[in-house]
């Protein structure tokens, strides 16, 4: 009786034992299946994805084998600033390349765009010649994706501007700044993305269909008196932005370098600040310089941006920012209204700000122009600020306290003029310096200690392609309903204008000019 009782116990606990590995079993195994799926799934979706963006390596690297792959409708080119957005650069750096060929990815701390940009045409060029179809299609379909801050993507404008390629491709721009005013001017965002494989899908897709929209660019020229005694550079060269310090000196033999002085050139397609609030950015980047292990983090940054504005007395500007600081007092400025005319602007003497702005995002998607009323616009002789008009917008502030003012629905500075060209000139004053910015890269600008003039002038120059979102903020002269699709012919410049400035514009840009000195870091890059 004991044994049949002992057997009945040994059979239930047997049979307890089956079910539970039966469902250990069957759910090892349905799990098996799950994540074979996943794999699958995961496998079609990057084989989609190389499919509509993919590059073969015969076009990008030269000498390669030729490959037969269909015909991508969206090939594109990646450059990510690794160094941008704390981890978030390296880890989309990552991404892009695990979905993409990695050959079509480049980091901009390893790769300069100029090389690769240079090598991936001369390239193209050769294939073309030898009459391969399908370099000609990559060539007329190609798209440019920048990842970094605007800096960045300033950088990445100022070289396809420079290399005058014969079909220039459009530009995407993946907000990985603090700021991220060019991204969010055309629609892109202006907090940082995420970087998993959904999320860089997702914005390959919405490059896929964006469309093309011409805006200005913009000439930046810095002329000073070179010093009678010390060192030959008036300026530290880490001291500028990229966008000017590269140029160095203009040769001697420059037509337009005038004898005693030095003269630096750039580029910008957002906008030109001067006074307080370049002074609150340089106080930022030269923090993030000393502590970059502590900007890591958008939010971060921005609460930091806005402890130093505080710190730097921004917000009581008329306790702690001495009249003598006032941009009337500071300089000079003078506004082209009409081309080869130019008039005097009378800036009120409260401004301690100005900005020339040629797109409607600034200080992290502000607009300070606003949008002037119909009488305002016939009045004082305004017109819409769009992007792709020839002008460039130019507004005050007194303090960031009338900066708040941006963040209500009718909100803008003062307006003080629009014009296709603007000049600063500075001469001696209780100052010794001020500070400048250009697309979120900000410098220490030492002012005339004596007789000497240190100008800086503005003038249109040419247009560049960018791609836009149906969200995007950016407004086109040709279709006020923008953006638009294709591309618009550029104006035609008048013979006078041409031969005026034809030595000028040939040294502008970056193909050549646009190159870090070995020295520099990326990680000082927005």
């Amino acid at each position: 009786m004991e044994f049949l009782i002992r057997s009945g116990n040994c059979l239930r606990e047997f049979s307890l034992v089956s079910q539970v590995l039966v469902r250990e079993i069957r759910g090892s195994f349905l799990g098996f299946l799950s994540r074979s799926w996943e794999v699958v799934m995961g496998d079609m979706t990057s084989d989609k994805i190389l499919k509509e963006f993919f590059i073969p390596d015969y076009i990008l690297v030269p000498g390669s084998k030729v490959e037969h792959v269909p015909l991508p409708p969206c090939p594109v080119i990646v450059f990510i600033n690794s160094k941008s957005g704390g981890q978030l650069g390296g880890e989309l750096l990552v991404t892009y390349r695990t979905v993409l060929n990695k050959n079509q990815v480049f980091d901009l701390g390893e790769k300069a765009p100029d090389k690769v940009l240079h090598q991936l045409y001369v390239n193209l060029g050769t294939l073309k010649n030898s009459g391969d179809t399908f370099a000609a299609e990559i060539e007329k379909r190609l798209r440019i994706i920048v990842a970094g801050g605007d800096g960045t993507a300033s950088w990445l404008l100022g070289v396809v501007c420079d290399l005058k390629l014969p079909q220039p491709p459009p530009i995407a721009t993946v907000p990985l700044g603090t700021g991220n005013n060019l991204p969010f001017s055309f629609g892109w965002g202006k907090k940082n993305p995420g970087t998993d494989s959904p999320s860089v899908e997702l914005f390959l897709n919405q490059v896929r269909t964006a469309k093309e929209m011409k805006i200005d660019s913009w000439h930046i020229i810095m002329r000073m008196r070179a010093p009678k005694e010390g060192s030959c550079d008036p300026i530290a060269p880490l001291e500028l932005p990229h966008s000017l310090h590269a140029f160095h000196r203009v040769s001697q033999t420059d037509t337009l370098n005038m004898e005693g002085y030095h003269t630096f050139r750039g580029g910008f397609w957002n906008y030109f600040s001067l006074g307080m609030d370049a002074q609150v950015s340089y106080a930022f980047h030269s923090e993030r310089k000393l502590n970059p292990d502590k900007f890591k983090n958008q939010l971060v940054n921005q609460s930091t941006y806005l402890k130093l504005g505080c710190t730097q007395g921004w917000f009581c500007a008329s306790l702690f920012h001495p009249s003598s600081r006032n941009i009337a007092q500071l300089t000079k400025v003078r506004i082209m209204k009409k081309q080869g005319q130019w008039e005097d602007l009378s800036i009120p003497r409260s401004i301690r700000s100005i900005v020339c702005l040629n797109l409607p995002s600034f200080s992290g998607g502000l607009n300070p122009w606003g949008t002037p009323n119909g009488k305002k616009l016939r009045d004082r002789d305004l017109t819409p600020p769009y992007v792709d008009d020839g002008e460039i917008e130019i507004v005050g502030f007194r303090n960031a306290w009338h900066g708040l003012v941006l963040l209500s629905p009718n909100g803008h500075g003062t307006r003080l003029a629009q014009a296709k060209g603007v000049r600063f000139e500075f001469r001696k004053g209780a100052a010794e310096h001020t500070f400048m910015r250009v697309d979120g890269e900000p410098w220490k600008q030492p002012l005339p200690v004596d007789d000497d003039t240190v100008v800086v002038e503005i003038s249109h120059f040419g247009q560049v392609s960018m791609l836009a979102t149906p969200h995007c903020r950016s407004k086109s002269v040709h279709d006020p309903s923008s953006p638009v699709s294709g591309c618009q012919d550029e104006e035609e410049e008048t013979a006078e204008e041409s031969m005026e400035d034809s030595e000028e514009r040939r040294k502008f840009g970056a193909a050549d000019t646009f190159k870090f000195p070995d020295e520099f870091d990326i990680a000082h890059l927005s």
